[in-house]
């Protein structure tokens, strides 16, 4: 039988012949069999996967199988947890490897969780989450909180140290994701919640801002980074209501220019109510300062009883009545020259009608006195101006008052009584509406606070109504001698005050130290003060007469100096009890009809002679009924000249007079007799008196 040969290529290779039919077999058996194989491996990784779990607790290591791998994620409790699950992993039957890292639960400080919302429908875990938590359990937890279609992946890792309640603070972290655009994220940062992103809506951004202000119980609020939303239709108006109350509307472009326009607001109304209504969205014109909007809108509305200032689609327009006639020309100058770079001129369309109700105010801060609302004319300005200048010498004066028709009669007589009294007020205001005045402030001290309203309605002129609603101050008394006297010692140690030669005019740099006198007496009933004035130096300027200089009231002190020296000389006459202490009247010695000083026996600048039994002096004449010329003359010589003014006297008498007027009660402070002085180079002496 014939032996077939072949060529040595196809005895070496030939068996490739077989391997497209290999591939073919593994090519349709791969996919048959591969399923059932990671099935098969799927189930006895679970297996492994419970028994890490603890009784109650959801199994700590989680599996996924990819053909014949596992990927493994999870935080073991311990070390030997760990290497025991790893263990068993690589025993199972048919497993190739175990892919993935295997943890153990750390403490973690500060603990840090974050959700992040990566898209409408997904929302991304990181950082930690408390071990006893599972990550399934967290999941089903926060579901309650968001969409359906929402799914959350955690990928946080299990630590230890997370505050208590995290659960509320999750919950609630994941309730302000709702309202934000997808980037946004929200972080607890152990006992801190902390939000960033962009609001969908205005009405998401206002619904989130009320939100935040209420956290869990436990936890605060940090850094709140959450932008408004974009309007293509932005707006801000300010309206003005009849009685003075503004409305905030529209939009404004944040919370810092929010709280900005709160302010000129408050400052706008003068006392009134102030209704804010805006909210919060982007989209107002590029080059537009909002913070100078705001302020144009209510410089605007100040000249306006009522309407509305109002800005959209770049325009401002104004609609009202204007506050008087003079107020339609002053709006229309500042719409063409002062309104926002950026805006257009809108319509105005104003009205003048006469002022109902006619209003005045006088308000008194620390440091400044302000007039407000309409006078009827130039003289009653004067009038009302030249009688608070005495009375309130240590403040500016700000005039912003308007002339105006209307007045109601006897308008300044009620004027000049509410000024009078609130010139006794630490701070306050007095408010006219019509024929209304209410005075309402602080009193300097305790004792007077309950009088002003009966004053004031007594000084008030025919068919004027008068309240007051005046606080006592709310200084709390010492009584600890000793700490009252080293609270007086620090008042005035290394302070020495010194007027200028000749004068009696306080200084600037009195203030301060006279004010740290008046709050160590305030506070301390015990303390009796005597101020002693000090002489001039030799060769100073001439004293000038007795008289206050006409900046300075100081009634109650030249009170106080008659009645000491009255006390040598005259009868005992009863007190007066009407007229509070520090109370602004003339500061002139007084004088006869032709302008001749009074001496304090009540004659024309003549001493009395203590040897006359008749106030008047007899006629002294001759046998043949004629004068004797040359006994009068000598008569008039024996007669003492006019005594030469106490400069240091008059010097102590003036800081009473700032010391009452600061809330000293008046039995508690006074001058030193008249003859007694300090050296001319030690200044004003303060002794405490027993």
């Amino acid at each position: 039988m014939p032996t077939l040969s072949f060529p040595v290529s196809l005895k070496t290779y030939g068996w490739a012949c077989g391997l497209p039919g290999l591939a073919l077999i593994i090519g349709v058996a791969t996919p048959l069999l591969s399923p059932q194989m990671e099935q098969r491996l799927d189930a006895k990784a679970e297996a492994v996967a419970r028994g890490t779990a603890e009784t109650g607790f959801e199994p700590w290591l989680r599996l996924k199988v990819r053909g014949r791998d596992l990927i493994a994620t999870g935080e073991a409790p311990d070390d030997a947890g760990r290497i025991a699950a790893l263990d068993r992993l690589k025993r199972l039957p048919g497993l190739r490897h175990v892919v993935g890292r295997i943890g153990i639960v750390e403490d973690a400080s500060p603990f840090i969780w974050t959700a992040t919302r990566t898209s409408p429908e997904r929302i991304d875990l990181t950082g930690n989450r408390p071990s006893e938590i599972g990550p399934r359990a967290l999941a089903a937890q926060l579901a309650t909180e968001l969409p359906s279609e929402t799914r959350i992946v955690d990928q946080a890792k299990a630590a230890r140290g997370a505050p208590p309640d995290f659960a509320a603070a999750s919950s609630f972290a994941l309730e302000q994701l709702k309202p934000l655009a997808p980037g946004a994220s929200a972080t607890i940062a152990d006992t801190t919640v902390s939000l960033s992103g962009e609001a969908a809506s205005v009405a998401d951004y206002e619904a989130l801002r009320q939100a935040v202000a209420n956290p869990p119980a436990g936890f605060t609020m940090g850094k709140v980074d959450i932008r408004p939303a974009s309007i293509p239709d932005f707006r801000f108006a300010v309206t003005r209501e009849r009685g003075g109350n503004l409305v905030l509307s529209g939009n404004v472009v944040s919370e810092a220019a929010r709280e900005e326009i709160r302010a000129m607001a408050a400052d706008s109304a003068d006392g009134a109510t102030v209704e804010d209504r805006m909210q919060t969205a982007r989209g107002l014109a590029d080059g537009i300062d909002p913070n100078r909007l705001g302020r144009f809108a209510f410089q605007v509305s100040s000249l306006m009883q009522d309407g509305s200032v109002t800005y959209a689609d770049s325009r401002l327009t104004i609609t009202g009545t204007a506050l008087d006639g003079q107020a339609i020309g002053e709006i229309d100058a500042l719409l063409r020259d002062a309104r926002p770079s950026g805006t257009r001129a809108g319509p105005v369309d104003l009205a003048a009608m006469p002022l109902s109700p006619y209003r005045f105010m006088v308000r008194r801060e620390s440091d400044a006195v302000t007039l407000t609302g309409h006078l009827p004319d130039s003289a009653t300005r004067d009038r009302v101006l030249a009688a608070m200048r005495p009375k309130f010498y240590r403040e500016r004066i700000v005039d912003k008052s308007r002339i105006a028709d209307g007045a109601p009669a006897n308008l300044t007589g009620a004027v000049e009584a509410g000024i009078a009294t609130l010139a006794m007020l630490a701070t306050g205001e007095i408010r006219i509406s019509d024929r209304n005045l209410a005075l309402s402030g602080d009193s300097l001290y305790r004792e007077s606070a309950g009088r002003f309203e009966a004053d004031l309605a007594r000084r008030m002129p025919a068919g004027w109504l008068a309240q007051a609603e005046v606080k006592p101050p709310a200084t709390a008394m010492i009584d600890d001698a000793e700490a009252c006297r080293s609270a007086f010692d620090r008042a005035i140690q290394g302070n020495r005050l010194l007027f200028a030669p000749g004068s009696v005019t306080l200084k600037a740099e009195f203030y301060p130290i006279l004010d740290a006198v008046a709050s160590a007496a305030k506070t301390c009933a015990g303390l009796r003060i005597e101020v002693t004035g000090h002489a001039d130096p030799a060769g100073a300027a001439t004293a000038p007469k007795p008289v206050l200089d006409a900046g300075v009231e100081n009634t109650a002190s030249v009170d106080a100096a008659k009645a000491q020296d009255e006390k040598k000389t005259a009868k005992p006459a009863a007190a007066k009890t009407d007229t509070p202490a520090g109370k602004a009247t003339d500061l002139k010695p007084p004088t006869t009809k032709d302008g001749k000083v009074k001496s304090a026996n009540g004659e024309d600048g003549k001493a009395k002679d203590p040897k006359s039994k008749d106030s008047k002096a007899k006629d002294v004449k001759t046998k043949d009924g004629k004068a004797d010329a040359s006994k009068e003359s000598k008569q008039a010589e024996a007669k003492p000249a006019e005594p030469e003014p106490d400069l240091a006297r008059q010097r102590a008498l003036t800081i009473v007079e700032y010391l009452l007027q600061a809330g000293i009660p008046a039995d508690r402070i006074v001058a030193a007799p008249p003859g007694r002085a300090t050296a001319a180079g030690q200044g004003v002496g303060f002794a405490l008196r027993s």
